[in-house]
């Protein structure tokens, strides 16, 4: 049973392979429609995580998205998107398009092998270079002091970690290397050292929803992998406190259409980079297909709209998988949303630095909100965002003392003032999208609420 099991599986990837090899991916950049966008048209075979493998491709390469257009309805996929740089810029340099569409193509190739996995919750990958570590747990104030300690007691040095927190959850995948070696931790009983004792830190007080300890295999994008790990630990589940601060959230409708076999999701936010990725992201991990979707965010709201179905081919057919879906896009949106000051440290990496800044944060009692934690030719460049450990902002006397004991130079303060306890008028941080400014399906009576 399991051989032919795996002769099918066999069979079903070589003929997608065929499919692609007969059909290669058409890659367009095109800088000439648009006056304040590039242009970047995708047509390849259609396959299942497609639209995910392109979004990420774009967001690995530091683009923006603007406007898209989406249809993958039959057995071809079909994408058009406006996109800029960070500096909110068209793509004009002829190396970077050509990039682009070179990273797009052997994303989409016939050597490609794209499969959406899911995986556990706590683990480390194997890499010559690093051992990744995937921690979920129980978010309170001082979680990535106590972390961060632990992994310098065993000798083990933070070279990059992406930390972030959402509904009292915490989730992190960290690269950490030997101290001795300067490489991969290889040890088997050092290991499983570290996994018994960041589980005892995770856990916490809180018994009921313990860490899990599982050794992960594969290699997933951290940022997706932060989704996947958030997502396993059911952080969209919210309490009766989180019930009463609706209004904070942003707007998600799930409509099942008339006389038709989809069923359209429509968000409603504040744009910010990534947000694209984000949505697409959970809906693939909730095993549903997107068919057709429009994006607009080139206004003072970002709105996404699309056509979807289950994997097994059918659309959203209960109220529980509405509700479901609608909280598990509210909370994706929500997790990268950085609430708290942001405080940018630069200086020399050497051991034990996270542990010692996170520290200090803990004693002036700060709470780390998330962390982006890198390391460069031997130069350090972490991203934190602080709280103070009821959740309000930060004393600027507060501050005044950790960057003192930090080094003002080494530690600058890159948020704005509305997250010091004494605000002062600044433009928010996000960048703002805008309501698409086509006519939608449920203007033109295409859809109905689900009944």
């Amino acid at each position: 049973m399991d051989g032919d099991l795996s002769s099918s599986w066999d069979s079903d990837d070589e003929y997608e392979k065929f499919i692609r090899r007969m059909n290669p991916p058409r890659v367009v950049v095109d800088n000439d429609s648009c006056a304040n966008a590039t242009v970047i048209r995708v047509d390849s075979a259609n396959k299942y995580g497609i639209l995910l493998e392109v979004v990420q491709v774009l967001m690995d390469l530091n683009l923006i998205i603007t406007k898209a257009y989406i249809s993958s309805d039959g057995g071809w996929f079909m994408d058009v998107f406006n996109v800029r740089d960070r500096d909110g810029n068209k793509i004009e340099k002829e190396k970077d398009l050509d990039k682009i569409k070179n990273f797009i193509r052997k994303s989409l190739g016939e050597d490609s092998s794209f499969v959406p996995s899911r995986r556990k919750s706590v683990g480390f990958t194997p890499s010559s270079d690093h051992t990744s570590i995937e921690l979920t747990g129980t978010d309170r104030p001082g979680l990535l002091s106590e972390v961060s300690a632990v992994l310098t007691d065993l000798r083990c040095n933070v070279v990059s970690a992406e930390v972030w927190t959402h509904n009292s959850r915490a989730a992190a995948v960290m690269q950490v290397t030997d101290e001795e070696t300067g490489s991969a931790i290889t040890d088997p009983e050092k290991l499983s050292r570290i996994k018994e004792l960041l589980c005892n830190v995770l856990k916490g007080n809180n018994r009921s929803r313990e860490a899990k300890t599982t050794v992960s295999v594969g290699v997933t994008q951290t940022e997706r992998r932060l989704h996947q790990l958030m997502f396993d630990d059911r952080d969209y589940e919210r309490s009766d406190e989180d019930s009463r601060n609706e209004h904070h959230r942003p707007k998600v409708t799930v409509v099942n259409w008339f006389d038709k076999d989809y069923s359209v999701v429509t968000v409603r936010c504040k744009d910010r980079p990534k947000l694209l990725f984000d949505t697409v992201c959970t809906l693939t991990d909730m095993q549903y297909v997107v068919f057709h979707g429009n994006v607009d965010a080139e206004g003072p709201e970002a709105y996404q709209e699309y056509c979807i179905r289950h994997v097994d081919g059918s659309p959203v057919n209960s109220e529980a998988e509405r509700q479901r879906v609608i909280q598990c896009l509210e909370a994706a949106i929500e997790r990268r949303v950085s609430e708290g000051l942001k405080l940018e440290l630069c200086t020399s990496d050497r051991m034990g630095l996270l542990t010692d800044v996170t520290r200090i944060f803990r004693e002036n009692g700060l709470s780390v909100t998330r962390a982006e934690v890198t390391t460069r030719s031997g130069k350090a460049i972490n991203t934190f965002y602080v709280r103070d450990a009821a959740g309000n902002p930060v004393d600027p006397k507060t501050l005044d003392d950790i960057r003192a004991e930090i080094g003002q130079t080494v530690l600058q303060v890159k948020g704005h003032a509305d997250h010091l306890k004494s605000p002062q008028g600044s433009p928010t941080r996000f960048l703002f999208g805008g309501l698409f400014k086509s006519r939608s399906l449920y203007n033109l009576g295409l859809i109905r609420p689900y009944t």
